[in-house]
Order: C-alpha cells, then structure tokens, then sequence
C-alpha cells in the first residue's frame, strides 16, 4: 500500500523548485530539487509524475499566489480606480516581496513546459485581477485594445516599476506612485 503523499513534503518541493529554478534556471535536474526539499530524487516522482508536471503545478500555485496577494482587502464596492490601486500596491509588494517567486514565475510563463491547460488554470485564478482591469479601462483610450494586449503593457510596466522598487528600496513607495499614475494615465482612470 502506498504511503500517504504529506503536504509538508510537496511544500517543500515547491520552494525548492522555485528557488532551484531561480539559481539553475528551467533545465535543473530533478535531483538537485529533490536534495534542496531534503527528500530523495524518487519522492519527488511520488508527488509528481514528471519535471513537466512539477513546473505546471509550481507555475499555477505562483499565479494563485501572486493572484490573490493582489486582492487582498480588494472591496468590490470601491470605485474601479481605487481597485486597481489597492491591486497594483498588493502585487508590486508581493513581487518586491517575493523575488524568487516573482522571478522562478517569469521563467515558467516564458517556458513551452508549461500547457495551455494550466494557462487557461492560471487565467481563471487571475480573472478578478482582470475584472478590474477591464472595468477601469471601458471608458479610456485602451477600451478598444485587446485585453491581451492591455494586460502586457501593464504587466510591462509593473515588472519596470518592481526592478525599480528593488533596485532603489529607500524610494519604493514613489516608484510604486509614479508607476501607478503612469497606469492610470494609460487606461484613462
């Protein structure tokens, strides 16, 4: 009989894959994950079936949480502009916050691992990130624009804002202003 898989241990592998990914990038053994969780190479195949199933489930639980880290304290009665700034403040915080996180989920969203199942996961996990979003731009001058397209510029200018926020930590908070009246400047909020 099979033992039962404990969550302790599949935590464990996430932040070791996200922190392996981050220091060896996407083509990091499995045993060098596996030695990092503390667990044998085999375990690791206990919980997923293969590398390729891993960075799916790592890539949909980073989205999750970068999701709703965002929303947090979100009021769906608040005007649109000031979810939006209660989204972006939440997310450049959790991105500043989380850099392992932010960036083992930039390498998994650019790798052709990832399947257009868990892209279509990921998206629902984010649709009241882009409710928001589509609710702020109806009446500006990207309403026309495809929100693919929407979504890149500001996904765009929110990683230019992070680094910066990073790079120049005793200025965070004015980065995180100007990058948000630079958002709002764009959608017309």
């Amino acid at each position: 009989m099979a033992r039962p898989k404990s969550k302790d241990k599949r935590d464990a592998l996430m932040a070791a894959a996200t922190r392996v990914i981050v220091a060896q990038g996407l083509s990091a053994p499995t045993a060098v994950i596996a030695r990092e969780a503390g667990i044998s190479n085999g375990s690791l195949f206990t919980y997923f079936s293969t590398k390729t199933e891993l960075f799916n489930h790592l890539y949909l639980e980073l989205k999750t949480g970068m999701a709703n880290a965002s929303l947090a304290g979100f009021s769906a009665e608040a005007p649109p502009r000031e979810q939006l700034s209660r989204m972006w403040s939440n997310w450049t915080r959790w991105a500043t916050s989380n850099p392992d996180e932010r960036r083992a989920l930039a390498l998994l969203g650019v790798s052709d691992d990832i399947t257009q199942e868990t892209r279509t996961a990921s998206h629902q996990a984010m649709a009241e990130v882009a409710g928001i979003l589509e609710r702020v731009r109806a009446h500006g001058p990207m309403r026309d624009a495809s929100m693919d397209f929407t979504g890149a510029i500001m996904d765009s200018l929110a990683e230019a804002t992070m680094d910066f926020m990073v790079n120049d930590p005793d200025n965070a908070d004015e980065h995180r202003r100007i990058g948000f009246d630079a958002l709002c400047r764009m959608l017309g909020c």
